[in-house]
């Protein structure tokens, strides 16, 4: 199969490459007003709680991303259904904002079993196109 065309899948992936920046404006919102813009990565650094949270979930965003831009590559190169593809794309994405979301309401267990689903995921994306 020759895909043609911006797929939904790869609409996931640019979603996927904005969650981090997501991420950042959630643990800069509301407080980072007036600081001084020179140094904002000490500043988040030094933040605790739902802010120092977010911005973890921002690195573990950015850590994700790689891995999830060259599944969903290597899976139209190796020719997967694109329907399927598109669903564990979405899957993905969901997975990724659940993950955020318990980071920020601070659920470990919870919010490491979503990131354990997402790379399972993952996995399936890649390994799919060849299981034609």
């Amino acid at each position: 199969m020759t895909t043609t065309g911006f797929t939904l899948a790869y609409g996931c992936v640019l979603a996927a490459a904005l969650l981090p920046m997501v991420c950042a404006m959630l643990a800069k919102g509301g407080s980072f007003r007036g600081r001084d813009n020179h140094d904002p990565r000490a500043w988040l650094a030094a933040q605790t709680g739902w802010r120092a949270r977010a911005n973890a979930a921002q690195a573990n965003s950015f850590e994700a991303l790689p891995f999830f831009i060259g599944a969903v590559i290597i899976a139209h190169q190796l020719g997967a259904a694109q329907a399927t593809v598109n669903l564990l794309a979405c899957a993905f994405i969901v997975l990724r904002l659940a993950y955020i979301a318990l980071y920020l309401a601070d659920k470990p267990l919870l919010r490491s079993a979503v990131w354990a689903l997402g790379l399972l995921v993952n996995i399936a994306i890649m390994v799919i196109g060849g299981w034609r």
